[in-house]
């Protein structure tokens, strides 16, 4: 990978990050465009990922300083609360880079499997659109506006995200908007639960 490579992937990671539509599937197609060898490229998107994670920590920095300073209060309260069910949304994704990497790593040279997964984006996107209202209307009011098995839900979409083109923001905020999840909750929650993965990964 030369310099020019990396910074047009870099671009399309950054236009493609905060956007549902699957960083890793267009970065995978860019690399099929640039010749860019796979091994490269997973090692590359890691560290794009990365930076996209400092990005985030910077957005929601307020948040997060809420949450460690309530989480070193040393009792239970909202931010405690909050905290442990982002750790219940990063049990799937776990299980899933612990026993099945090597799987997931060898769909990243299939431009199919991109192209069937962008299509399941498009469709969750869609579905979560017309039927995420229904759903939260005779939805229960939870505490920190999410769930205990909400969290687990939307880690499930988190765990399924990382086939290349399953957009990991897309699908995460179409499956708690599906199990009755504000919009505002979902997308702050989805954002921050990545945090630990990437970083662990890095």
């Amino acid at each position: 990978m030369n310099w020019l490579q990396a910074l047009i992937l870099g671009l399309v990671q950054g236009l493609t990050e905060f956007l549902p539509v699957s960083s890793s599937g267009h970065l995978t197609i860019g690399r099929e465009i640039l010749g860019v060898e796979a091994a490269e490229d997973l090692v590359f998107e890691i560290t794009v990922h990365v930076a996209t994670v400092l990005a985030t920590i910077i957005v929601f920095r307020k948040q997060i300083w809420k949450l460690l300073c309530g989480l070193f209060k040393f009792k239970y309260n909202d931010e405690t609360d909050y905290i442990l069910k982002i750790c219940v949304s990063m049990i799937p994704v776990f299980i899933v880079g612990m026993f099945f990497k090597d799987k997931v790593e060898s769909l990243f040279s299939s431009l199919l499997v991109v192209g069937l997964a962008l299509v399941v984006t498009a469709m969750l996107l869609f579905f979560s659109d017309v039927y995420g209202g229904r759903t939260r209307a005779s939805a229960k009011s939870y505490r920190n506006g999410i769930g205990w098995w909400q969290a687990l839900t939307v880690g499930l979409g988190q765990a399924l995200a990382v086939v290349p083109g399953l957009s990991r923001s897309g699908t995460t905020i179409s499956t708690g908007l599906l199990c009755g999840m504000k919009r505002s909750d979902v997308a702050q929650f989805s954002f921050l639960m990545v945090l630990i993965p990437i970083l662990g990964e890095a």
